[in-house]
């Protein structure tokens, strides 16, 4: 009887994060202040690699001769959307080589010691905000199941 009531209560909880993930994620989305200044940060940082419309790197699936990857896009045709906010966060903050670990090799830098937590945040607030609803959607649940799989 325990086993099920943690089961139920583990479903109730993941259906409630994801709730909390989906408003946080439309909250977000509204902040036209915060948008803006994600927007900003992208074109400083971010759009010189990941393209002035998101659009990343031409045959960005395809290896370049040094063996890394080409910048993704960020727009809904590439797989940001596909991954948690927990995940971007890291990889934007720490770096893809970092994140990866097991001697990846990657072009992008951490970005930790140049933009603060709440400016990766207006980045990423800005980038999904081009997506539509339901990639927002789709990613809000997927960050949602992430969170409720952490300790």
């Amino acid at each position: 009887m325990a086993l099920e009531m943690d089961t139920e209560m583990k479903h109730l909880l993941s259906l409630l994060l994801l709730l909390v993930t989906g408003a946080a994620a439309q909250a977000q989305t509204a902040d036209p202040a915060l948008l803006a200044q994600g927007q900003g940060l992208y074109a400083t940082n971010c759009a010189a690699c990941h393209g002035a419309n998101l659009q990343g790197q031409p045959d960005w699936k395809r290896r370049l001769a040094t063996g890394r990857m080409p910048a993704p896009p960020h727009d809904v045709t590439g797989h940001t959307w596909h991954h948690s906010d927990r995940d971007l966060f890291n990889l934007t903050k720490l770096g893809v080589a970092v994140v990866m670990g097991d001697g990846y090799e990657s072009d992008m830098p951490a970005f930790g010691g140049k933009l603060s937590d709440n400016e990766i945040n207006a980045v990423l607030a800005y980038i999904k905000s081009t997506w539509p609803a339901r990639a927002q959607e789709a990613q809000a649940k997927i960050t949602a199941a992430d969170a409720a799989a952490q300790p």
